[in-house]
Parts: structure tokens; C-alpha cells; sequence
């Protein structure tokens, strides 16, 4: 019989005994593999959703969209020609009611009567979208969202007035099957109306922001890229953007292709967590077995078979736990598939996904090895006298080369697999450096801890004494509690920091000479009058406009944009049309980094200034060109100078600035801001709107409130997945406890002999452990304090701050949390006998 052959019938019969030991080790394995797996599953559901509902999402089977105006007529003529084409605009506009006094900003969208040409538009109630839509008795329809229902207090029936038309609330809004394809951020309710309805609202006006699309429904058999490509060799300078059903949504899919890479790195977190419990697992069930081994190797067995027997029996309950975590992560798709529903607008297509499964397998059985390999090589190779001392004293030891390299390898595997499966590898990749790092550090903290004990010397109160003595005795449980709970405490304190300051910033930090409204689309024969009726309002002060076009960029030093992007992280630049302004003056809560800006007087030839992000994108500075389209004109530039600019300050503020002399005679708009009492702010909208009703109006209030509710939204949802992890770790500390449950209970008899109450053993024990719950907290609060700062500091260039109450509640929680498990693994310590132990031992 061969050595394998051996070990795999003395696995099966010690597996006979049952699992006992073995549940945190199933339960950490399965909890980070179910983790990944639903997260793979969803995420390979909503991409193909996303897939099979393109033309529903995009509107066709190709849209195009652009600035200002809607397609020339040879344009639509050439369109109509290849198919079904459905018109519509959109803008930011003010909806009030009939009483003038409620009003809410609105994202309107009018579309024609075949509007859409894919998905359905579906109406609370039921009801059909064009006769909801259509002019009756004089007035249009209109189809709202529930929420401007309760913003301006109206019913279906009512009258509500845009721009300078009104019209009859007709329904209101379930879902938009296109609604993603246009904007995916929105600061008020959609507004649905005719086209044709759209003249008599005044909004139409030159230079005003409006996004016209056009969407085509081709016949089956039209070759897709055939037909796009000759629509671009027939219109060479068309201002529109092109996009098919095959990419119908890009920022839909980047949020997914995200969200899926931060989700499973954090089930992958709470993988490497429960790794910790693996290996503690591992290395408890090994110290059981202690004699056991022993035995074997006396009477000939050589250390192979040993590694063997015990390499079988954790895979073995490896590929349980794992079994149990994929059949978790395939149901859960179900749950979170209807939790999202309604969240996208995308369906997710929930299924069975052999390759999510696969792949979280494959994590799963990665961790099992990595941590399970260096306990099982020790026990290979400790003799069997060392095995014979360990209840009073654990046997160090290193595994043979051969293991210490396999245990590398499936750790360096581990790693390429996050890296390799991630669409942005480059994160991966700090991620796995920084779980290294974390790694590192806390192993360094936990033998601080030991060295600092055992360094204190003699202390006078006994119950201190033998709780700090057990901080560094042979076998002490420092090292598994300091990893494992502090790694989900770290988490929790960089992302309270974290948010705290994402809070403290949008709220508290506002300037105190923020202003109170931006006035939008205002035009140029309105400027004079707005301010001056702004102006008279008591209450108001610091007026200030500046003229808005939008451009894109086109070539950077006489090369195409997209090839000349130097920092991928900075090409949202590159995403739509940019805010462009003209100034004589550098702009408030600016500061020239390079260059100089030019004179007040310049008459010259295109001058721009960018602002330093657009720098850093292009690797460009002062002497740089840039060709800018604007309206369809190409206008090329020499970069005068780079600008820092405080957004936070709220002042109006453009990425790219002309030199007088350019843009005066474009057709534009203006924007303008002031600032206002709270008695004033109502006094200002009501009399803007009255006077100018196609100018839009954002209250700096209410876009401030809509940030704050998506950061509670982002915040719970990132605690609550920073709750696996603290689950996870959790889990590993019940094992430690657990773990350590024979030497307690031969401790407690110990001491329980020598004279000792059960209350002065009792006091000792939680001290200890109340002393690890405190260190444990003290070095998560100081790890996850350098996170926070480092995520603010360098990858999102935010202020920093320090919030106490956070490092705080983490050392009250870490502590009862270590206090709860202590007390427990204590009292059942304390509750056995003496007698049968004594005896044995």
C-alpha cells in the first residue's frame, strides 16, 4: 500500500469522529466564497441584461446625439433612409406650479409620437404614453415622476407650467427603458412631454443647453458597422456622438464592471479573513492530534504520510465548506437581482453562471492551501518528543523548503488570480499590496504586543499579572486575535473616516460666501434685467455672471485627443462636451501653476488657459495647442498657462478659459450665481421664475442635499460590505477562543487547585482578553486612520480630517466584541470539572 493510498483510508476514518473544530474553518471558507460568487453571479447577470436589452437601453439600434440643435435635414433625410428614426431633447428646466409658489428644478425630456422605438414606457396605472402626451382641450399632457408629485403638490389633472407653456399633469412615471443612455446623474425628477409642445415653452433659445438625439431602428438585415461607417465618410464634421446597442450604456457597464471589482475584493477580504481562521483551524485540530502523531511517527511513520493524512482531511472539508459557499452564492443572485431591480435600468438576467462559480471556487480552494500549507508542514517535521511537550509547550519549527515554496506559490497564485480577473488591474494590484502590507503589519503589531507583555516585568495585582503573562505565554492567542478582528476593524474605521469626511465636507465645509443659486441659460438680452431684479431683492448680494459655451476637445498638438491621453485616470475629459468661458481676468479661487496670464487688453491671436487636470491628461503646459470644437467650428488655441482651482469654494469656474477675442460673436448663454438670505431665497425664485421662465435655476441647498442622500446610500451600502468582513473576522475569533478552550480549562483547574475563586480566575481572563479587545483596537484605529488619510490624501485629493469618534466607537466595539467571546470561552472553562483532568493529566 502506498504512502497516499494510507493516508486517504486514515483521513476517512478520523473524519469519522465528525467536524468538531472544523465549523468556523467551514463557515470562514464558506462565507468568503459565497461572497464572491454572488457578486460574480449578479454582476454576469446585469451584463447580460445589459447585452440582450441594448436597443431598449440606447433607444435603437443606433443614436446619435449632440448640442444645441437637432440633426440638419440632409442629415435626417440620410437617417430616415436607413430606418426608423425617433427625435428628442433634453435640458434642465423649472416646473412650477399654478400657484407660482412651489417649484423644482426638472430633467425634461420631449419626445415625437414614435417615440420609443424600443422597450416600453410604462405609466403607474397602466395607460399608453402618446395619448397621455397628446394636446387635449387646449392643453398638452405631461407624464411626471412620483417624486415632483410631492415636490409641487399636484394630481393627475392639475396644470403645471414650464418655460412659458403649461400643461396637464396626464400620469405619472414608472419606468424610462432609455433613461440611462442620456444621463446618469440626475439633480431633479423627470419630466415627460411632446415634441411639438416644446416651441411654446420658450426654452428653445440660441445657445441654450440642449442635448437633441436622434435614434434609428435599422432593418434586420442592415450591416451595423457597414452602415455607421458610411453614415461617417458621408457627414465627416456632423457635432454629433455615435453610439450602438452593442455599447448602449458605457457608464452603466463601467459602474458594474466597479462595483463588481470593490465587491469582490471585499468578499475576497473577507476571504483572506476567514483564511486566518482556516490556518488557526488547521493548527488547532494539529495541536488535538498531537499525540496522535506522536504515536505514528514512534512506530515508523515517515513525516510525508503525516502531511498527507492532514492535507486530505482539509481538503476534504475545504471542498465542503466550498460546496456550501457556492450553493449561497448561486441562490443569493435571486435576492439581490430583485433588490436591484428598479435600482438599473438594467434587468439582470439571473441564472446559473458555471464560470462566476467556477472562479469562486478557485479562490476558495487558493485561500484553504495558502493558509493551510505552513501549520501542516510544521507538524511534518517537529519529532515526536516535541509533540509529546506540546500541551505545556507548543514546538517551534519551520516547514521544509519544498512547502514553505508551495505555500508562496498558491499565496503569489492567490494574487494573480485578483489581478488577472480584474478589469482594473492596476487596483487590484494596490489592493494586493496593500492586503500584503496589512498582513505584515499586524503579525509585526501582534509580536510587539507579545515582546511589550512579556517586557513589562513583575506586576503586584495577580489577576494583571496572569492576564498579561498570558499575552506572551507558549501557545497565547495574541497573534489570532490581533490579525483577524483587526482586519475588519481596520476596514471599519477607514470607511467611517472616510465617509465622515465625504460628510463634513459636502455639509460642514461649505464657504461661508458660497453662493445660493446658479442661474442657468440665461441670454443675452436677459442679463441686464436678472440683475438687476436679483439685485433689488433685499436680502441678496455678490452678483456675479460670466458667458458659457460647451466645447470638445478635438486634437492635442496636432494629434487626435484620444491618442494623445497621457493619464487614463483624467479622461473624463475626453467623455462629452466641456464648460468653456472667455475672460479678461484669471477667474476667483484660481492660482496660475505655470505661465502667466495675459494682459487685460489682449488682442491677439486664441489664447486658452486649462485648468490643471486637463494638464496632467495630456502631459501638456504653457506653449501647448489645443484644437477645441465648438458649434461645429474647430478653434485651435496656445495653452497660456495651467490654473489650480478650488471647486469647493462654489464660484463659478470653468476647465478651459479663451483669451478675449474668440468666442464674443458664438452664439452663448450666461451663467450667473448670488447669494441670498433664507428670507430672500424664496422672494428670488418666485420672482425669476415669474419674470424669466426659461432661465434654470439650481438652489446650491437642494443639489447639496441630493449629493448627501447618494453618499448615505453609497455609505450604507459600503458598511454593510464592510460587515462581511467584521463577520468574517468575528468568526476567526470565535475560533480562536475556541481554539484555546483546552489550555483555558487546564488553566482554570490549575488555578482553581492552587486556591483561586472561580471570580479571581474569572477577572483574570477577561482582563486579558479586555486588554487584546483594547490593543486590538488601538492598532486597527491607527492602521485604518493611515488608510483613510492615504485614500484621501492621494487618490481622491480631498482634505483631510481626523475624526475621533470613529476610532473611538471601533475601540468600544472591539472590545465588547473580544469581551463577549472571552467571557463565554471563560465560563465554559470554568464549568468543568477538575477531577477527570487531573486524573488524565
Amino acid at each position: 500500500m502506498t504512502n497516499l493510498t494510507l493516508a486517504i483510508r486514515l483521513a476517512r476514518r478520523e473524519l469519522r469522529t465528525g467536524l468538531k473544530g472544523f465549523w468556523v474553518f467551514l463557515a470562514c471558507l464558506a462565507l468568503g466564497v459565497a461572497a464572491i460568487a454572488s457578486v460574480q453571479s449578479v454582476s454576469s447577470g446585469l451584463l447580460d441584461g445589459l447585452a440582450n436589452d441594448g436597443r431598449s437601453i440606447l433607444g435603437g439600434d443606433v443614436a446619435l446625439r449632440q448640442l444645441y440643435s437637432p440633426p440638419a435635414d440632409e442629415q435626417m433625410a440620410a437617417l430616415t433612409a436607413g430606418g426608423r428614426v425617433s427625435t428628442s431633447a433634453e435640458m434642465r428646466a423649472m416646473a412650477r406650479a399654478d400657484d407660482d409658489v412651489r417649484s423644482s428644478l426638472v430633467e425634461l425630456k420631449a419626445v415625437d409620437d414614435v417615440y420609443p422605438l424600443y422597450g416600453t414606457v410604462t405609466l403607474v396605472g397602466g395607460g399608453d404614453l402618446q395619448d397621455a402626451l397628446a394636446q387635449k382641450d387646449g392643453r398638452w399632457g405631461a407624464v411626471i415622476e412620483a417624486s415632483l408629485v410631492d415636490r409641487l403638490g399636484v394630481k393627475t389633472g392639475d396644470t403645471i407650467h414650464v418655460g412659458e407653456g403649461a400643461y396637464r399633469v396626464a400620469a405619472v412615471l414608472d419606468r424610462e427603458p432609455d433613461r440611462a443612455s442620456s444621463n446618469a446623474f440626475s439633480l431633479g425628477p423627470r419630466l415627460m412631454v411632446a415634441l411639438p409642445s416644446l416651441q411654446g415653452t420658450g426654452l428653445l433659445q440660441p445657445g441654450s443647453l440642449t442635448w437633441w438625439s436622434a435614434k434609428v431602428a435599422l432593418p434586420p438585415e442592415t450591416d451595423l458597422k457597414a452602415w455607421q461607417e458610411s453614415l461617417r465618410t458621408r457627414f465627416p464634421d456632423a457635432p454629433w456622438r455615435m453610439r450602438d446597442y452593442t455599447n448602449a450604456s458605457p457608464q452603466i457597464e463601467r459602474f458594474i464592471d466597479r462595483m463588481t471589482l470593490f465587491l469582490t475584493l471585499v468578499g475576497l477580504t473577507a476571504l483572506l479573513v476567514g483564511g486566518v481562521g482556516v490556518g488557526n483551524a488547521v493548527r488547532s485540530h494539529l495541536d488535538s492530534r498531537a499525540r496522535t502523531i506522536a504515536m505514528m511517527k514512534c512506530i515508523g511513520a515517515p513525516g510525508a504520510l503525516v502531511f498527507q493524512l492532514y492535507l486530505a482531511q482539509i481538503l476534504v472539508l475545504a471542498l465542503l465548506g466550498i460546496v456550501i459557499g457556492l450553493a449561497l452564492g448561486a441562490v443569493a443572485p435571486l435576492a439581490l437581482g430583485r433588490l436591484l431591480d428598479g435600482v438599473l435600468p438594467v434587468s439582470a438576467q439571473i441564472g446559473v453562471y458555471p464560470g462566476a462559480l467556477a472562479l469562486a471556487a478557485l479562490y476558495g480552494v487558493l485561500t484553504a492551501l495558502t493558509f493551510s500549507l505552513w501549520p501542516l508542514g510544521r507538524a511534518r517535521e517537529v519529532p515526536a518528543g516535541a509533540l509529546f511537550r506540546d500541551v505545556i509547550a507548543p514546538a517551534a519549527g519551520r516547514p521544509r523548503l519544498p512547502y514553505t515554496l508551495a505555500m508562496i506559490g498558491s499565496a503569489v497564485a492567490l494574487a494573480g488570480l485578483a489581478v488577472l480577473t480584474a478589469h482594473n488591474k492596476l487596483f487590484a494590484l494596490w489592493f494586493v499590496g496593500g492586503s500584503i502590507a496589512t498582513f505584515i503589519a499586524f503579525r509585526v503589531a501582534a509580536a510587539l504586543v507579545t515582546w511589550g507583555a512579556k517586557r513589562v516585568g513583575r506586576v503586584r495585582r495577580p489577576g494583571l499579572r496572569l492576564a498579561l503573562a498570558n499575552l506572551h505565554r507558549p501557545g497565547n492567542p495574541t497573534a489570532a486575535v490581533v490579525l483577524s478582528l483587526g482586519l475588519g476593524l481596520t476596514v471599519l474605521v477607514a470607511i467611517a473616516l472616510i465617509q465622515g469626511n465625504f460628510s463634513r465636507r459636502v455639509s460642514e465645509t461649505i464657504p461661508q460666501d458660497a453662493p445660493s443659486f446658479f442661474f442657468v441659460d440665461i441670454q443675452r438680452d436677459q442679463f441686464d434685467p436678472l440683475r438687476d431684479l436679483v439685485t433689488g431683492i433685499s436680502g441678496t448680494s455678490a452678483f456675479e455672471a460670466v458667458p458659457s459655451l460647451r466645447g470638445r476637445i478635438e486634437r492635442v498638438n496636432g494629434q487626435e485627443a484620444e491618442k494623445a491621453l497621457v493619464n487614463p485616470e483624467q479622461a473624463w475629459i475626453l467623455a462629452g462636451d466641456r464648460g468653456i468661458t472667455y475672460s479678461a481676468t484669471l477667474p476667483k479661487h484660481s492660482t496660475i501653476t505655470a505661465g502667466s496670464w495675459w494682459a487685460a487688453d489682449y488682442a491677439g491671436p486664441p489664447l486658452i488657459s486649462i485648468h490643471q487636470s486637463v494638464a496632467e491628461a495630456f502631459g501638456i503646459g504653457p506653449g501647448a495647442t489645443l484644437s477645441i470644437n465648438i458649434l461645429g467650428r474647430s478653434i485651435e488655441a496656445t495653452v497660456a498657462n495651467v490654473r489650480a482651482a478650488d471647486f469647493s469654494s462654489m464660484a463659478i469656474n470653468f476647465t478651459m478659459v479663451f483669451a478675449p477675442g474668440t468666442l464674443e460673436g458664438a452664439p452663448q448663454t450666461w451663467v450667473a450665481t448670488v447669494r441670498a438670505t433664507p428670507d430672500a431665497e424664496t422672494q428670488v425664485q418666485r420672482a425669476v421664475l415669474q419674470r424669466f421662465p426659461n432661465i434654470t435655476m439650481v438652489r446650491i441647498k437642494d443639489a447639496l442635499d441630493t449629493v448627501s442622500e447618494m453618499l448615505g446610500h453609497i455609505g450604507t451600502a459600503v458598511r454593510i460590505v464592510a460587515g462581511i468582513t467584521l463577520t468574517a473576522g468575528t468568526l476567526v475569533l470565535a475560533g480562536a477562543v475556541a481554539a484555546g478552550h483546552r489550555r483555558r480549562v487546564y488553566d482554570a483547574v490549575v488555578l482553581k487547585v492552587l486556591g483561586a475563586t472561580r471570580g479571581d480566575v474569572l477577572r483574570a481572563f477577561l482582563l486579558e482578553y479586555g486588554l487584546l479587545g483594547l490593543l486590538t483596537a488601538v492598532i486597527a484605529g491607527g492602521i485604518g486612520t493611515l488608510t483613510a488619510w492615504a485614500v484621501l490624501r492621494f487618490l481622491m485629493h480631498w482634505e483631510w480630517s481626523f475624526l475621533p469618534s470613529a476610532v473611538v466607537t471601533t475601540a468600544l466595539l472591539s472590545t465588547a466584541i473580544t469581551l463577549a467571546f472571552g467571557f463565554y470561552g471563560t465560563w465554559r472553562a470554568l464549568g468543568q470539572p477538575s477531577a477527570p483532568l487531573l486524573r488524565n493529566e
